[in-house]
């Protein structure tokens, strides 16, 4: 565009020359011929555009915006029209209470009731795209700042509006995939209604108040205490059980044994022993007592 109109004043020029002076009237017709140069040079640039690869550009003539869109690769489009390139890749908004994390630098983390009156904060990231048919209509309603007013405040509001059907604890822990799931419905349906396609919705994080935190942490703790101690009695009933066993089996052994054990017996076993003790190298005296066990005495 700026060849035709940098062309069309080099023509006017080449017009208004010899009306100025006639001694340079012999300059006119080559400046109008650069001029129409420079319009057709123009004319053919602005009948071509190129759109990048996951994008696609938006015709706008005299203010209209034209509802077909043109594709990536190369076009040839009337020369008057205005093409405007959007992104249809996936894009991501970030919301997060950590600094220079999120979208907006601070904390951008979004605060919610929940149904027991507890204030309880949610990072969360976006995951959407432009849908490229809808392009059109969403530049000609909303402009290329969807972002800060489709995205983000959509989101943040379907997120205050589903949290109070959740406690504080269940949003943490039991029921956060739920909540995740509910909520990527009603984003998805506003979205779909103003040209964009919710991809992906990640619940980051979810801070409780430190009263709650600190509540589950003594609960955890009193549980893991409470395992510890039925380990603890298990292992002494086992012990128990144990002892129980080896003292049964030492009582059942002695009785084995002293019914079995007959003066014979013991008689036979002294002199089995007797002999193995004369048998010895080793000096030794043997005296024989009152009863019916003798009394050693080893005299090396």
């Amino acid at each position: 565009m700026g060849f035709i109109v940098f062309g069309i004043l080099v023509f006017i020029a080449g017009v208004l020359i010899p009306k100025f002076n006639q001694r340079l009237q012999f300059v006119s017709n080559p400046v109008k011929g650069v001029a129409l140069l420079l319009v057709v040079i123009g004319l053919l640039f602005a009948s071509v555009v190129q759109i990048g690869a996951g994008r696609v550009g938006i015709k706008v003539l005299y203010g209209q915006v034209q509802p077909d869109i043109l594709t990536s690769g190369l076009h040839l489009i009337n020369p008057l029209l205005d093409v405007t390139e959007v992104d249809t890749r996936t894009q991501n908004y970030t919301m997060s209470g950590v600094h220079n994390e999120g979208d907006v630098k601070g904390d951008d983390a979004i605060r919610v009731l929940s149904a027991d009156g507890l204030e309880v904060t949610i990072d969360l990231t976006v995951l959407y795209r432009l849908i490229p048919n809808d392009a059109p209509n969403l530049y000609k309603e909303t402009g290329l700042d969807y972002k800060d007013k489709i995205v983000r405040p959509i989101a943040r509001t379907k997120i205050r509006d589903n949290a109070v059907y959740y406690d504080a604890v269940s949003l943490f822990s039991s029921r956060r995939d739920e909540f995740q799931a509910r909520i990527y419905k009603s984003i998805e349906e506003e979205f779909k209604k103003r040209g964009l396609l919710l991809e992906n919705l990640l619940v980051r994080n979810i801070t409780l108040p430190t009263s709650v935190k600190n509540a589950i942490e003594t609960k955890i703790n009193a549980e893991q205490e409470a395992q510890k101690m039925q380990f603890v009695l298990q292992k002494e009933r086992q012990e128990a059980d144990r002892k129980r066993v080896e003292a049964q089996g030492i009582a059942d052994y002695q009785r084995i044994i002293s019914e079995s054990l007959t003066d014979k017996q013991l008689q036979y076993e002294q002199i089995k022993t007797m002999k193995e003790l004369a048998a010895s190298q080793n000096a030794k005296i043997i005296i024989m007592g009152k009863g019916s066990t003798p009394m050693i005495l080893d005299a090396k």
